[in-house]
């Protein structure tokens, strides 16, 4: 593959429709189901479905078929299917649901308002992970362009992974026959430590979510009259979350919630906090003073990577500061996201965790745990010899920088999933959330350099998984 010219055809094609394209999906509110129930009324769902499809539909792809497959009852997928030189399988895959808007947007930015500036396209759903499959696509005509040969390749785009990938499954069985028994399977739902080089995710953390409840009265009573009397529901909620977490250090107390961590892994996270230095906290926006949980930059590494960590990411039964009366509130519930190591099952950590908050009441409060989203996490397995080759070389052309091995603290329950049903495959799971991307919160944007740049070492990869399907074969 003639890698200027590729870098020439996705410049140009990135700037001549896709960029358009991403800044019309990011107009488009299509929240993922769990923030957004009745989506199938609201149409936004089917809105950026129609814009990926289209677009996808007109483009060049020598033998490519579409379809949107839909089960009832279940958010829709994009299924495409692309022939190759031989009949091994490449699997790509991506998402088009959203996070909710979330406040904090700085002026002239807004979730649904695309705005670009320089290097940036602001907006929700950009990077995570609306680019996904114009930069598939982008690889696969790059290819083509030149006449390269590639391996068969499926692209499916789904609806629901922010809600967990619930639906995902059923269209995987759905499909079995058609997709077959892919080799590899790149997914671009990842993160990136910079914009500098290509980097490949080598784990994932799971999570356990869900609405803890405390009630110790049926209506609020003056507080004045009942304060030393009646216990507060947010005091108790503090030491039912001490049953969890350490509120010194942050540490996750239950030994059942932590994992051994892999010497190659060890080794990996060191050599991405070499490359990182202090890049790994300064990316995020401190207030003055504030100061990152660990000193260590492999040790930050491992922390967001490899060991549990919890965060409210919600609460209820609190008035605004404004409505705040001297009141003994009846109750205080919120919401707990607690993210998991890679090889900790998310499904048996919620029913613990459940078991661990509701046992033996303080005072005798009511106490409630409601389980909500759960999902394993996913360590890859070894890189063969011919990837890592491919992944360098990828990153040196495109980049000209050496790729980067290293985990990832978000969970897509799509790659456990997959992990379990092709265990023979290789993975490429990388993507462009990188510093200040900020996916989930406000001024979330996409860094088009590198899209750019990534569809070319997908294009790379593509190019040397034939060329090795091909040696096999031989």
């Amino acid at each position: 593959m003639d890698t200027n010219r590729c870098s020439d055809f996705v410049e140009q094609l990135w700037e001549d429709d896709v960029v358009h394209q991403l800044t019309e999906f990011i107009r488009i509110p299509n929240k993922s189901p769990h923030f957004d129930p009745d989506w199938a009324e609201h149409g936004h769902m089917e809105a950026a479905v129609e814009l990926m499809t289209t677009w996808a539909g007109r483009q060049p792809v020598s033998g490519m078929t579409l379809e949107v497959v839909r089960l009832p009852g279940r958010t829709p997928l994009i299924y495409i299917d692309i022939p190759g030189r031989d009949d091994d399988t490449v699997l790509l895959y991506g998402h088009l649901d959203k996070q909710p808007e979330m406040s904090g947007w700085s002026p002239e930015l807004g979730p649904w308002s695309p705005v670009r500036r320089g290097d940036r396209l602001y907006g929700r759903g950009g990077a995570d992970d609306g680019y996904a499959l114009y930069a598939s696509l982008a690889a696969v005509m790059a290819l083509q362009e030149q006449g390269v040969p590639h391996s068969r390749c499926v692209v499916l785009i789904e609806a629901c992974e922010e809600s967990g990938s619930y639906d995902l499954p059923y269209y995987m069985d759905a499909l079995a026959e058609r997709i077959g028994e892919p080799s590899l399977v790149v997914c671009l739902d990842s993160g990136c430590g910079n914009y500098d080089q290509l980097w490949c995710t080598t784990s994932l953390r799971g999570m356990a979510a869900g609405v803890l409840q405390v009630d110790v009265l049926t209506e609020g009573v003056h507080s004045g009259d009942a304060g030393g009397v009646v216990p507060s529901s947010f005091r108790i909620l503090r030491q039912l979350l001490s049953r969890l977490e350490d509120e010194t250090s942050g540490d996750i107390r239950p030994e059942w919630l932590h994992a051994e961590i892999p010497g190659e892994r060890r080794e990996q996270a060191a050599h991405a906090a070499r490359v990182l230095g202090e890049g790994l906290h300064t990316k995020f926006p401190f207030v003055s003073g504030a100061r990152p949980e660990a000193d260590d930059p492999a040790e930050l590494v491992l922390k967001r990577t490899w060991r549990p960590s919890l965060e409210v990411t919600g609460a209820g039964g609190l008035p605004a500061l404004a409505d705040a009366g001297n009141v003994l509130r009846p109750g205080t519930s919120i919401k707990l996201a607690l993210r998991l190591p890679p090889t900790v099952d998310g499904g048996k950590a919620a029913r613990h965790l459940k078991s661990l908050l509701e046992a033996d009441p303080p005072h005798g409060a009511r106490v409630r745990f409601e389980a909500g989203q759960a999902a394993s996490g996913w360590e890859a397995p070894p890189l063969a010899s011919w990837l890592s080759e491919s992944l360098n070389a990828a990153s040196r052309a495109f980049f000209d920088a050496p790729a980067v091995l290293m985990g990832e603290g978000g969970t897509i329950p799509f790659m456990g999933m997959l992990g379990a049903r092709f265990p023979s495959a290789q993975f490429l799971i990388t993507g462009v959330l990188g510093p200040q991307s900020n996916a989930h919160g406000p001024n979330e944007f996409l860094h088009l350099p590198m899209a750019k740049r990534l569809s070319g070492c997908v294009a790379r990869v593509l190019a040397d998984h034939h060329t090795r399907s091909r040696e096999t074969a031989a």
